[in-house]
């Protein structure tokens, strides 16, 4: 039976998501920003939490964390890279791990950059990933903790999922994301046609996400990097993907 995705916002521009295995009931936060949103959602949705997948360790992402663990009982899953930063972790994973939702299995990829020990959840049978902020739609995360090239590597292990992948992240970036990445990809047709159905989208006031692995590779500057518009556009045409993704990076943190 197919893993059912319920997403909705938290605060301005957060994402909180539930996912529910329907064979056995259990259902997960993917990261846990705030409690009244989230106990909505489980309201709404009639699910019962089971679980918390937690992403990484920033305020935004776990804050909520030990208040849900002790309403519901349920098991926190966490990078083991973060135990000394989240709390009340039962499962500490690292890379290639394997979880289970009920029947739904999800294996841990560890993606470094935005935090030292941040990762990432994918289940090839539900052909879904959340990336938290790692990889956004059109974006990737502000380097607090890693270098370009970590992120770099995170950012390439997660465009090399199959291009039907779904890709749900942390926080509705989108619109923003899309007039930067014009800036520097004006040329690209693929580009110029989704920023136009993401102000549609955001018009409505509908989100964006989610996205598609496949998508991002040809609209997100991030993943795009090795292309020779992307390099010529920062003025490193001939030099490696990493840095023309760090100057793409440094020019997206001046705005």
């Amino acid at each position: 039976m197919p893993l059912l995705i319920h997403q909705f916002a938290i605060g301005s521009d957060n994402l909180g998501i539930l996912i529910h295995d329907q064979s056995t009931g259990r259902t997960a936060s993917i990261d846990a920003g705030e409690e009244a949103p989230i106990l909505q959602a489980v309201k709404e949705t009639g699910w019962t939490l089971t679980d918390l997948f937690i992403t990484h360790h920033h305020g935004d992402h776990i804050a909520a964390l030990q208040p849900l663990k002790e309403r519901f009982g349920a098991r926190v899953v966490a990078p083991a890279a973060d135990a000394h930063r989240i709390p009340a972790i039962d499962v500490a994973v690292r890379e290639g791990d394997e979880v289970q939702l009920g029947e739904t299995g999800f294996t841990i990829f560890e993606t470094p950059g935005h935090t030292s020990g941040h990762i990432a959840y994918y289940s090839a049978e539900a052909k879904v990933v959340f990336a938290g902020d790692t990889l956004f739609s059109m974006g990737c995360g502000r380097l607090f903790e890693g270098t370009p090239h970590e992120m770099w590597t995170s950012l390439s292990k997660l465009a090399r999922l199959p291009d039907e992948t779904l890709l749900y992240c942390g926080h509705e970036y989108t619109l923003s994301n899309a007039s930067f990445a014009l800036r520097y990809d004006a040329g690209n047709a693929a580009l110029q046609k989704r920023a136009q159905a993401v102000e549609a989208l955001r018009a409505k006031g509908e989100f964006t996400i989610p996205s598609t692995i496949g998508l991002e590779k040809a609209t997100n500057p991030f993943l795009r990097a090795a292309e020779l518009d992307l390099a010529r556009a920062v003025g490193l045409a001939g030099h490696p993907a990493v840095e023309v993704f760090a100057a793409l990076r440094d020019a997206k943190n001046k705005g």
